[in-house]
């Protein structure tokens, strides 16, 4: 355990106050029409908003900077392009590339390997552009069958684009029966399994339904052990939860968006990296295969119009169009965040400690099994086990997922889900039984912890016993 049990939420968010959570818009019990406000809180208090795996909370200045951009617009219209009104802020044309510092540090990347960009599948089907080169020697991808569906559907699609049967040509890692993760020797095992077919190995940095975060390191260093096989990673679920070093860990590509741990809004702008012995000479027309567009040509020829290709060297060779300005500066505002706050190494600490209490207050429920033999064993109507892998923090973020059984009520978990929706807890639900909870260490408090465990004990009793 990383807190002692016996601390109360209290003292903790005195030994570990959030400093940053003032910087954050916390929707309120009005704001959400909360039907059931808890004993000692008012409407305008916030909730428990337990969600940021899945979107995080608003930075309050987030506002003022996409009100610098509508003022721009506003005040000096295509102008602002090249002669930005306010002089803080970076001129469109160029608008993307202050948040390369502020990202490559989040992801463990040189700065001019990271490229802010795109939404997250937009950006996986580009790099599979680039890293998937089936032969007839090599052609299989390797990722896991509970991959998210966008990037099932993207896998499938790039082989079919090279007349390659998706059923050859994908292999799905499975975990073995009775499990909930796939174990790193097993993923090892198939690496080596498909050694003389395999031509990319992707998959997610953290698992969007178990919470479980995969061994980058080891993985990539055995896969690229064979000549010819590139490995590549969704970030979606790992950018801004846990410590990554791509670099280092030798990484050839890596996807993200930005609307859950980084806080960049709904349907936020994408990033990219791409190791740096990819780069080719100026001018070279051997550059890696890609989707071209002009953002991604030398920015010194880029208004001259000329019809030849000549991409910049490193991520941001990979653009294509001029990013939207809006999305890029509600990034950045984030992005001060994280470097005002000390960054991922720092926000990770205080993140398992506010996961590691979650744990141990779920666990003291009468209602939290440590499977579903065990739940079938206990005779009760109702309970839930923790799948995600909680025993080792180096295997999973913030996030905690929920899966719920029942031997007598149908559809428990879409009911405990709403018992705690109109209570005041915003959580994630994922179809067909489970609810993720993932405090943020940038908003969420010790105290929001504690409140989100009691009042998911007064919905688990009124769903079984009421």
């Amino acid at each position: 355990m990383l807190v002692t049990a016996e601390v109360g939420a209290e003292e903790l968010d005195k030994q570990f106050p959030c400093l940053s959570r003032d910087e954050f818009n916390i929707p309120t019990y009005k704001s959400m029409g909360t039907p059931n406000v808890p004993d000692g809180k008012t409407e305008q208090d916030p909730l428990n908003y337990m969600c940021g795996n899945s979107l995080g909370l608003m930075p309050k200045q987030t506002k003022s900077f996409l009100s610098a951009e509508l003022d721009a617009w506003s005040e000096r219209g295509v102008e602002s392009h090249f002669r930005h009104p306010d002089e803080e802020c970076t001129s469109w044309v160029d608008v993307d590339l202050p948040l390369c510092s502020l990202m490559a540090p989040v992801v463990g990347a040189e700065v001019d390997k990271v490229a802010v960009m795109n939404s997250l599948t937009v950006n996986l089907n580009n790099m599979l552009i680039a890293f998937y080169r089936p032969t007839a020697q090599r052609y299989k991808i390797i990722f896991e069958a509970g991959a998210f569906p966008s990037d099932c559907y993207a896998f499938m699609n790039q082989c079919r684009n090279h007349g390659i049967d998706p059923n050859v040509g994908l292999v799905m890692l499975r975990a073995r029966p009775g499990e909930e993760h796939l174990r790193t020797e097993d993923i090892l095992s198939a690496i080596d399994e498909h050694a003389e077919t395999l031509a990319l190995v992707c998959l997610p940095g953290i698992q969007y339904y178990t919470g479980q975060f995969f061994d980058i390191a080891t993985i990539t260093a055995h896969a690229q052990k064979i000549e010819g096989v590139k490995v590549g990673w969704d970030l979606a679920h790992a950018v801004g939860n846990v410590e990554l070093q791509l670099h280092d860990w030798n990484v050839d590509f890596a996807v993200w968006c930005s609307y859950k741990y980084l806080n960049a809004g709904p349907g936020g702008i994408g990033g990219v990296f791409v190791h740096r012995r990819y780069e080719t000479a100026s001018g070279e027309t051997t550059y890696l295969k890609r989707l071209a567009g002009w953002w991604g040509n030398n920015r010194e020829e880029r208004f001259e119009m000329r019809e030849t290709f000549n991409p910049i060297q490193g991520a941001l060779g990979f653009r294509q169009s001029n990013p939207s300005v809006l999305d890029v500066v509600s990034l950045k505002s984030s992005l001060l965040l994280f470097q005002k706050y000390g960054g991922v190494a720092a926000l990770r600490k205080r993140s398992l400690m506010l996961t590691d209490y979650l744990l141990g207050e779920l666990q003291k429920l009468q209602f939290c099994f440590r499977d579903e033999p065990a739940f079938r064993q206990s005779g009760k109507p109702l309970g839930f086990a923790i799948i995600t892998p909680w025993q080792d923090p180096a295997q999973h973020g913030a996030q905690l997922s929920l899966r719920f059984y029942s031997t007598t009520i149908e559809a428990p978990m879409a009911k405990v889900f709403r018992e705690l929706n109109c209570r005041g807890v915003i959580a994630d639900e994922r179809r067909p039984d489970v609810i993720r909870i993932a405090p943020a260490p940038l908003y969420n408090t010790f105290a929001d912890v504690a409140e989100t465990v009691a009042i998911l004990r007064e919905a688990l009793e009124t769903v079984a016993y009421k």
